[in-house]
């Protein structure tokens, strides 16, 4: 029989996976899923709990179905960030993107320095 430290590893495991994805990986679209995976680890320990400690009651499920929604907005939302920066700096390099990097060419100003 599958018990409750069976479901409670895969998603020790999974978590694991998704947070190695997320910290190590430049790409956007890889750390966009290792976020989706960290959160689907989640959902089976939400719903691992609710089934073998309240079995009678659903709040696993019902918490599962909102980070579900939540996962959906937070990749559409992620995925048209990636279009418009993509659009704009032609890259989706997690470690090339930097938006408030000023573009422009140097005026030839030195900024005065601040003395002690």
């Amino acid at each position: 029989m599958i018990g409750l430290q069976n479901f409670l590893v895969l998603s020790s495991v999974l978590f694991a996976i998704g947070l190695y994805g997320a910290l190590t990986k430049r790409n956007t679209i890889v750390v966009l899923m290792s976020i989706e995976i960290m959160l689907n680890a989640v959902n089976i320990a939400m719903v691992a709990f609710s089934r073998y400690v309240t079995p009678v009651a659903l709040t696993g499920q019902v918490f599962a179905i909102f980070i579900i929604v939540v996962a959906a907005a937070e990749a559409s939302v992620g995925l048209a960030i990636l279009i418009s920066v993509y659009r704009n700096r032609r890259t989706i390099q997690t470690d090339r993107i930097d938006l408030l990097k000023d573009d422009r060419p140097e005026t030839g100003k030195e900024t005065p320095k601040v003395s002690d």
